[in-house]
């Protein structure tokens, strides 16, 4: 019973700090939907593709690489299918992201009658702009269900994360009112884009669907305080028995670094699962300023192994688990536009729990004496990238 009361005094407390992130226009709460855990790129493109071809009135699709490889020519398909249906199909993809994509490949997808939109395009004009960047990886059908999370559109992000061609990576399928607000934010970028009002349709809320409650963090450079890290910070505020994070690139700053340091204070088990190689390895030598004196307090660090990690999900004492585009790094806290999703829900947290642990199972340990052992030019690297840690 003493239990019973601690855990709910605990979920009060979250959520208590959570609010605060809901006292934010761009973090919204949903209650009453369903989460679907898609645990590899490999399950997470099928089901995509399978809901485009049942959806009904309308797609909107935001992405920040899209490869002309088997997986974006699929994609492309998927996308002409629903067009030749009578669908609204609206695409924004970022373009520097998509800089190696011909133009070829959008112009197909124009002429079926899809709507594509490039974000920022380079242009003189808005050169001091060019920095800013389109980081968000979501697809809302039928403004009822939404696909997001860290995949990108290409062959690496399709497997299923055993090998350095197929990374390693995680989605989500989610049905419910949070999906209406998605759609929102889709339209409201397609506006600020053009620089008018959008004709995109918004389909009508949903029915309620399931259990879950969905915080919707919407991160975006305009803002003075950066909302997507507020959110990690509030919700490692809210710990108290443990901490889990998976994170392809770990430059969170003093400021997520003191997060984690309380929370081990308190007495919370933080582990952290980082990438043994990474696509950037800049990065990923600029993370390993950061992680001494995490190693010191006792946060357990482990690096996977075998593939390339791109997931990015924390899951907060077994229930609150938080899953997005959203990197712990600088660009993704005030340079990126970004779109995370704070899921409160004990059956997915259950999960993600099982998912971690599988993932601790592939990953080795880091220990103070191999975080010490960086070559002089390694600890030269660290000191010379931090100043442009906010641009990388």
């Amino acid at each position: 019973m003493k239990h019973s009361r601690r855990n709910k005094k605990h979920h009060f407390r979250l959520l208590g700090l959570l609010s605060r992130i809901k006292g934010i226009p761009d973090a919204v709460r949903f209650h009453h939907n369903r989460v679907f855990l898609l645990p590899h790129g490999g399950d997470f493109f099928p089901a995509l593709f399978q809901a485009v071809a049942a959806a009904t009135t309308t797609i909107c699709a935001e992405f920040y690489m899209i490869r002309p490889d088997d997986t974006g020519q699929a994609f492309a398909r998927a996308l002409q299918e629903a067009a030749s249906r009578g669908l609204e199909v609206s695409l924004i993809y970022d373009a520097i992201g998509c800089f190696d994509t011909p133009s070829s490949y959008f112009q197909q997808l124009q002429a079926a009658g899809v709507h594509c939109l490039p974000f920022n395009k380079p242009a003189f004009s808005k050169i001091h702009w060019l920095d800013i960047r389109d980081h968000r990886k979501m697809v809302v059908i039928d403004g009822t269900t939404a696909f997001l999370g860290g995949l990108n559109v290409g062959d690496e992000y399709s497997g299923f994360g055993e090998s350095f061609e197929r990374w390693r990576d995680v989605g989500i399928r989610l049905d419910g009112p949070a999906a209406g607000e998605l759609q929102r934010l889709f339209r409201q970028t397609w506006s600020q884009e053009q620089g008018i009002d959008s004709s995109i349709r918004v389909d009508s809320p949903p029915m309620p669907a399931g259990d879950a409650d969905v915080i919707i963090v919407n991160g975006s450079p305009h803002h003075t305080r950066s909302v997507i890290r507020n959110s990690f910070r509030l919700a490692m505020a809210g710990a108290v028995h443990n901490i889990r994070i998976i994170t392809p690139y770990f430059v969170p700053g003093p400021r997520v670094v003191r997060s984690l340091l309380r929370a081990v204070k308190r007495g919370a088990i933080v582990r952290m699962i980082l990438p043994s190689i990474s696509d950037v390895p800049l990065i990923q030598t600029m993370s390993r300023a950061y992680l001494k004196p995490l190693l010191e307090a006792g946060v357990e660090i482990f690096e996977r192994q075998g593939t390339i990690l791109h997931a990015k999900v924390m899951l907060i004492d077994d229930r609150w688990v938080t899953l997005g585009s959203a990197n712990l790094d600088f660009r993704s806290f005030h340079r990126n536009y970004e779109i995370n999703v704070i899921i409160d829900s004990h059956a997915f947290g259950a999960q993600m729990v099982a998912l971690f642990n599988e993932e601790l199972e592939k990953s080795w340990c880091l220990t103070l004496s191999d975080n010490a052992r960086r070559s002089w030019f390694e600890r030269l690297l660290e000191w010379l990238l931090t100043p442009w840690s906010r641009f990388l």
